[in-house]
């Protein structure tokens, strides 16, 4: 997962998410099974997304 912070994907003020075809070309790539990324990388994307928004609220408030 840490192999993608070059992958995210913005809009002004929030994180989306990660480039989906790029997080799978780098799992296949590093020989992770395509199906068991294709059915965890979006869970683990939706708590990505939330933290580091929440991360960027905390610091734009603060």
């Amino acid at each position: 997962m840490q192999r993608l912070g070059g992958q995210l994907r913005l809009v002004p003020g929030a994180v989306i998410g990660w480039d989906m075809s790029a997080a799978l070309a780098l799992a296949e790539a590093l020989g992770v099974n395509r199906l068991i990324a294709a059915e965890t990388l979006p869970e683990i994307e939706a708590v990505m997304v939330r933290r580091l928004n929440e991360q960027m609220e905390t610091y734009q408030d603060g």
